[in-house]
């Protein structure tokens, strides 16, 4: 018996990095159905076939949750088809570094947008029926970057408010039963964290305690405890991901 079976998940940004670690450990951990979201159409589907080839409990839909009407229109029919959504995790996530000073605004604004905007999107419509149906897990993916890093003056803010926004929700949602949580990981191997400068990515490493990085599977295995009944008694919390890279 798996600690998910017959939950119902959404994963947001589940096409691939730690959002395909967390739905494939999902299907792992015996959920009825997942649902994984990301802008990219054709990737969702073909990660969802590769973790569940009878297409039967794992699907791929298309959401740009930057965008309010796609969130809230998507959310609706996964509504409509299983019911309820007891655990979302909201993954979805990107970066435009550059030093502030060299910013553009477009920079900036994206990033608030997918990074920030989107809890938003999807709580707005998942939140309120999680407080009728007397149960919900909600597991947000932070960073250690919300604690300040040269060159994501955007990416480091919009990790800080996802931060605000966990406790704050936590707070609200605690007396109806549904848990709010985030993970930070730090230096994981995923496309985003590829795209780092070498020299930059190497120091990091090295700053690590554990000497590597992590793998999106071990971020997934944290994000499957906060979303499970182990976690019952645990709301607010940030459990940081990186090997120690950032103690706090």
């Amino acid at each position: 018996m798996g600690k998910l079976e017959g939950k119902i998940a959404v994963v947001t940004g589940g096409a691939k990095g730690i959002g395909a670690a967390v739905v494939k450990r999902f299907f792992e951990d015996g959920a009825a159905h997942i649902i994984s979201l990301d802008i990219d159409r054709e990737r969702a589907e073909a990660t969802a076939k590769e973790i569940d080839p009878s297409g039967k409990i794992v699907a791929g839909m298309k959401c740009d949750v930057g965008s309010e009407a796609a969130t809230a229109e998507v959310l609706g029919r996964v509504y409509d088809e299983y019911g309820r959504v007891d655990i979302l995790v909201n993954d979805a996530g990107i970066t435009r570094d550059a030093m502030f000073h060299k910013m553009k605004r477009d920079q900036w604004d994206s990033v608030l947008n997918v990074n920030l905007n989107s809890l938003y999107n999807t709580c707005r419509v998942v939140v309120p029926r999680m407080r009728e149906q007397y149960y919900g897990k909600i597991v947000n993916v932070c960073s250690s970057s919300a604690w300040g890093n040269v060159g994501q003056t955007n990416y480091s803010a919009s990790k800080g408010a996802v931060l605000g926004f966990t406790r704050s929700l936590a707070k609200e949602s605690g007396g109806k039963n549904i848990t709010v949580n985030c993970v930070a990981p730090a230096q994981i191997d995923t496309n985003m964290a590829r795209a780092m400068p070498e020299n930059i990515a190497a120091m990091a490493v090295k700053l690590t305690p554990l000497g590597r990085k992590g793998q999106p599977a071990e971020v997934a295995s944290v994000i499957s405890f906060l979303s499970s009944d182990d976690s019952s008694y645990v709301t607010g919390e940030c459990i940081q991901v990186g090997g120690g890279f950032l103690m706090v």
